[in-house]
């Protein structure tokens, strides 16, 4: 397979699985490139090589016997410094909360139950306050992958530093205002905010005293390099666990195979009022070219989109929005 440090989760799991690779060989890749790249980056800042390995040869252990643990068998990851890991410092980026917890969130058990293998920690901006930056009074800053005079964003900063530069094939971050979506776009990554109440926020910020204090818009959801790769996770780390009351037993669903020409699509090189890099819109209009033989409907080019155009477009589209027609 290619380079195993920028291959995605689902690669990585089928390819242990059919014994192409173990989980060892995945582990020490993942160990090497953090060896070569987070010094300048500062994403990962605790790290347990020793227990890793012993659960990586746990791993081809039991697959050797044709055990399999779960569909992230033998995977490394790392976790954002938010989530509470037994055994292994969790601070929020935040002195007072700098601890070493007793028990896993509940994230980090799902994981951990699917077979996934817990390396380390990612840096987070100071009680994940900023969408903008990452850094913190315990660790200090930490830079982009791309460019390491700029920011990775935050505060899943260090989440989406460690992942674009190959050092965890995915991570699980936070988002209230923009901190899974923000550092996914800084760095050229994927990221999913869920709906909200649908994983659970049981561990997270753990050691703070008292209520949650935030109820509303709060989420915990999936990074990774691929779309795929957000679904696996996604549907790993979402359901009520009986902890956390707020979270519904509504079931995970398969994510639908749709049918491009069922689809009516619409795209636009720049947004009014604000620019859009060279790279970015030649890239749009090169998938709109790929698309449009594949569309009954055609597709329909917007050189200003704005809100009310984005609206009047909806509303009069093939798209089952709220307010608007009916599939025909």
């Amino acid at each position: 397979m290619k380079d195993l440090v920028f291959s995605s989760t689902t690669e990585l799991a089928a390819a242990i699985r059919a014994g192409h690779v173990s989980a060892t060989e995945v582990l020490e890749a993942h160990l090497a490139q953090i060896d070569k790249r987070n010094p300048a980056l500062n994403a990962i800042i605790t790290l347990d090589a020793e227990h890793a390995h012993e659960r990586a040869r746990e791993a081809d252990e039991a697959l050797a016997r044709g055990e399999l643990w779960g569909p992230l068998h033998g995977v490394p990851f790392t976790l954002k410094d938010a989530h509470a890991t037994a055994g292994m410092r969790t601070t929020t980026g935040f002195p007072p909360l700098d601890h070493v917890p007793n028990t896993d969130s509940t994230v980090t058990a799902r994981l951990k139950a699917a077979g996934g293998i817990l390396i380390g920690k990612t840096n987070v901006h100071m009680m994940l306050a900023d969408p903008a930056q990452t850094t913190n009074p315990i660790f200090g800053a930490t830079s982009n992958p791309w460019k390491i005079e700029r920011t990775p964003g935050g505060s899943s900063g260090g989440a989406a530093a460690a992942l674009a530069s190959g050092m965890t094939p995915f991570e699980i971050g936070t988002d209230l205002s923009g901190s899974i979506r923000i550092p996914a776009h800084f760095c050229g990554v994927f990221g999913l905010k869920p709906t909200e109440q649908r994983v659970p926020l049981t561990g997270l910020i753990p050691g703070l005293v008292g209520p949650r204090p935030v109820r509303l818009m709060s989420c915990i959801g999936p990074m990774a390099r691929t779309a795929l790769d957000l679904a696996l996770l996604y549907a790993i780390i979402a359901g009520p666990d009986g902890r956390d009351t707020e979270v519904t037993p509504v079931p995970i669903e398969e994510v639908p195979q749709l049918d491009l020409s069922d689809l009516r699509i619409a795209f636009a090189p720049t947004f009014a009022g604000f620019p859009v890099a060279a790279e970015m819109r030649e890239a749009v209009e090169e998938l709109a070219k790929q698309l449009a033989p594949l569309e009954r409907r055609g597709i329909d080019r917007h050189d200003a989109w704005s809100i009310p155009t984005a609206r009047a477009w909806t509303t009069d589209s093939a798209f089952p929005i709220p307010g608007g027609p009916p599939h025909p």
